[in-house]
């Protein structure tokens, strides 16, 4: 998973339907409190993964050793482990649905994919910001300030249809 931070950002573009996902500022950010929730689960799955690997490993060394408490909660670690990675393959499944790329998996930074003077780039959020501010181009990864004429348009775009 630590690998997927630089071929991501050109996959994102491709949905399994064969089009192209472009989100615009207004629906990103609408977007958030849910990718909110999906970025929580990935990164209490990982951090739960990365806890129980550890003792699944240390078990799998010693399983002809164990007793049968030991050997029980060998089992129950595999059941842990296969159930956290299912759920952390469907929240990544959700993320990939609504069209979104996990930029950096370890800070559960999240990209939206968009069009920047037509060229691939992505707004980008973090756990914790209370809306987009950043962007990037799909191939660099320096963060750029979302310019405030970019809100002003966005907002203008909602006036506009109401």
């Amino acid at each position: 998973m630590n690998g997927s931070k630089g071929n991501a950002a050109f996959s994102a573009f491709e949905h399994p339907e064969g089009r192209d996902i472009v989100h615009n500022l207004n629906t990103a950010n609408r977007m958030l409190p849910l990718v909110q929730r999906v970025v929580d689960d990935i990164l209490a799955d990982r951090k739960e993964l990365c806890r129980l690997q550890p003792e699944q490993d240390r078990l799998e060394r010693h399983k002809r050793e164990l007793v049968w408490r030991e050997r029980q909660h060998r089992y129950q670690v595999q059941e842990q482990l296969a159930s956290t990675e299912q759920h952390l393959e469907n929240a990544l499944e959700e993320l990939h649905s609504l069209g979104l790329v996990l930029l950096d998996t370890d800070m559960g930074q999240i990209g939206f994919p968009t069009l920047v003077n037509d060229r691939r780039a992505f707004f980008c959020w973090r756990p914790g910001e209370k809306s987009l501010t950043t962007w990037q181009f799909a191939e660099e990864p320096i963060p750029r300030p979302i310019p405030s004429v970019w809100w002003e348009v966005a907002e203008e775009s909602v006036s506009a249809k109401n």
